[in-house]
């Protein structure tokens, strides 16, 4: 049996993350186990950034991210030009929010017999009610600077993106739609993220508008392309917005 790895002995290893999660998805349940083991502190603190608070492993919310941490590593895929750091620390905070989120209805549904104002726990439940409403503006805002830093990686700036919309509802829909045709295509996607490039000759073949076209709004194309590859989900649902106007 292997000697139990700790996140200094993982940091300090030539072997990256990457490569670990590699070995595990091709089933080695043990390195699993390690992996998960040693990135606890990480998990815990993860956590603990959601709830404001200290967490315990006792804590129900530690069990969450303990559950979407192995849900990351076999998940994984570096095609989509992310770490495994990133991809499961928005992960993470995504499960805890749900897990927050279906606690608050339940609650919401406790309360619905008694009338407003006569609850003991009428105080608890407004708490609650901040707190879902903060937890989604720190996912936001964390989300977003994900996103920035991605988008510097291919020289592009998140100020500059409402510029770079088309300003055409038909155009921004031809784009958003290349951007899908990008995120859904193997090929296309892994020369975007390892060139930095926007795969123009593959993307005209798909496309029914002009090479030209596809250059204007090159940038544009890229920056939501990343959106699609990416664990982005309030930014998709801004994207949703902008297919449905």
């Amino acid at each position: 049996m292997r000697p139990m790895l700790s996140l200094l002995s993982w940091k300090k290893s030539k072997q990256s993350l990457e490569d670990t999660v590699r070995q595990i998805q091709q089933g080695d349940a043990e390195l699993q186990n390690e992996l998960i083991q040693a990135f606890k502190p990480f998990i815990a603190k993860t956590v603990s950034s959601v709830c404001k608070r200290y967490i315990h492993e006792s804590d129900d919310e530690f069990s969450i991210g303990l559950i979407a941490f192995n849900e990351a590593i076999n998940q994984f895929s570096e095609k989509k030009g992310r770490s495994l750091l990133s991809f499961s620390e928005i992960l993470i905070k995504r499960r805890v929010i749900d897990y927050i989120r279906q606690q608050a209805k339940y609650t919401d549904t406790s309360y619905s017999s008694v009338e407003d104002g006569d609850s003991p726990f009428s105080q608890d439940h407004y708490s609650l009610g901040n707190f879902k409403q903060q937890s989604d503006t720190e996912a936001r805002r964390e989300e977003i600077l994900h996103y920035k830093k991605v988008l510097g990686e291919f020289g592009i700036l998140f100020s500059e993106l409402a510029d770079l919309s088309p300003k055409h509802s038909d155009a921004r829909r031809n784009a958003i739609h290349a951007a899908q045709l990008i995120a859904a295509d193997e090929k296309m996607s892994e020369a975007l993220i390892q060139k930095k490039k926007l795969p123009i000759k593959d993307l005209e073949k798909k496309l029914d508008v002009s090479r030209k076209t596809i250059e204007r709004n090159r940038k544009y194309i890229i920056a939501v392309s990343l959106i699609f590859l990416g664990d982005y989900i309030y930014l998709r649902d801004y994207i949703k917005g902008v297919l449905e106007t």
